[in-house]
Parts: C-alpha cells; structure tokens; sequence
C-alpha cells in the first residue's frame, strides 16, 4: 500500500487535499465526462503504475474535482482483464483512492443486453454480478481480507439512491444481473444462451474485477451499464467494438443526467 500513498500524496500536491466523496471509472466510449469536472486533471503516465488504459473509447487520465458540488475522482479509463491477463490491473488505482479517503465507488461500463425490454441505447442498474472469468483479481493476495463477502457487493444505499435520481428525471434504469466475461472475442451465441439460463441480463469484459477489490478495500460499490448491442443471437445487429463506442453516447447523456441528480441529491451516511 505504500506506493498507493505516495501516489495520494503526489495527487493531493497537484488536486489539493480535500477527499473525494466518490470515485467514478468510467467505461468504452463514456470516458468524455470527465471533461464534465472542474479540477485538475492528471494523465496516467504521471502516475507511476497506473495502466496505459490501452483501449479506444477509453481517456487515460484522473480528474479530481467537483460535480454537482461533490468533490469526485474520475477514471477516465480503465485496464481490463484481456489487456495483460492481469485480473488485478485495476488495483493500484483502486488502492490510491481509498489512500485519498475515499470510500464510495460508481462504476459505468458498455454491455450487450440479454433482455429485449433493454435495448440499445438504455441504461441498466447492476442489481449483482456473475464472474463467469473464471479468475479473481484476489488470487495471489497473501492475508486472510483475500476472503471478501459478496452479498452486498452492490450497495443497497447508492443503488437506491441512482434508482431514485433516475425516477425523477424520468429515466428508465431497470436492474439486472452483469454477467463478466473475460474477452476480448465477443462471446458466441451459444455463450449468450448459457448466461441466460444462469440468470443474466447484461455480459461485459468489466466491472466485476473492480467491484470484487473495491469491497476488498472498503469501498461501498454500485456500478450502471450503458447497453450498446444485443447479445450474440439476440438481433441482427454487427457486433464490433466500433459499434460499442457509437452507440455508447446515446446512453452517456442519459448516465450523465442520472449521475449528476445522484450526486445532488445523495444523502447517504
């Protein structure tokens, strides 16, 4: 952990000292808001360790500052598992956020939909998540905090609190159920029907890593797709990843608004 607060002591220097109520990583396509905060914005490669966030649609920096008068933190992009094999990519920017004093973390992210009554273009709440990866960005922790409880791995409180901001800008944010495979191929029709029969509503190449450490840290956790495709089978639709970032702002204004209520509205402990 001492490296994650050297980096806290690096950002604070150039953010200022004051602890972000919340972070917020943002998924393919999405990484545009944070051009929303007004702060300081720090590219990754100043900081020692963070990933290269390798991916298009994704913005490589950390912006500190304020959103509807709530200090944030944005990830403008993440690593994902499929980049290095790296389940624990997300790590060390996950543990300077927590040395900031940070303790609430919202994650968005681009997924297909395995439900007709969400479409492209929709939003969906993740009620909980299926690791069907295969790994855990745990595996190789050496202390017994490695045996995280999943129960409550999305919070109860924010999770209610994102409903209730969509509710009142007549935003439809069903819930469902992420289910987290490891890409980068898309998956198969046949893949698609078995997340189904396994209680899925959504499949995407993220998130769950990031929810899985975030509670390893202590950070109270709830994360929102931005749906951009059918699943494999479900539609007629070209799957690319130049279809994800396409349709991905279709969906970003809708998170944006449903965010910004959120965050002036929050009144959790």
């Amino acid at each position: 952990m001492s490296k994650s607060v050297d980096l806290a002591d690096f950002i604070r220097e150039r953010a200022g000292d004051q602890p972000p109520e919340f972070g917020l990583i943002l998924g393919s396509g999405l990484g545009h808001l944070s051009a929303q905060i007004d702060g300081t914005a720090i590219p990754y490669d100043q900081l020692d360790g963070f990933p290269h966030a390798g991916v298009s649609g994704h913005v490589p920096q950390l912006v500190i500052g304020n959103l509807e008068g709530r200090r944030v933190a944005v990830f403008g992009g993440r690593a994902h598992y499929y980049e290095s094999g790296q389940a624990d990519a997300m790590r060390l920017p996950l543990e300077t956020l927590a040395a900031l004093g940070c303790d609430r973390l919202i994650l968005t992210n681009a997924a297909g939909s395995l439900r007709t009554d969400i479409p492209p273009g929709g939003l969906m709440l993740l009620e909980d998540h299926i690791a069907f990866a295969g790994t855990n960005p745990l595996i190789g922790e050496k202390t017994d905090a490695r045996f995280v409880p999943m129960t409550t791995a999305h919070d109860p409180e924010i999770r209610s609190a994102l409903a209730a901001a969509a509710h009142a800008e007549n935003i439809e944010l069903p819930e469902g159920i992420y289910c987290w495979f490891s890409g980068p191929s898309f998956e198969t029709p046949a893949e698609i029907r078995a997340a189904r029969v396994l209680g899925a509503d959504a499949v995407g190449m993220s998130t769950v890593p990031e929810i899985i450490l975030g509670r390893f840290l202590g950070l109270k956790c709830a994360a929102i797709s931005v749906i951009t495709n059918m699943g494999a089978g479900l539609s007629n639709e070209s799957i690319s990843h130049d279809h994800t970032k396409a349709i991905a702002p279709l969906g970003a204004s809708k998170l944006e608004t449903v965010l910004r209520r959120f965050l002036r509205d929050y009144r959790g402990g």
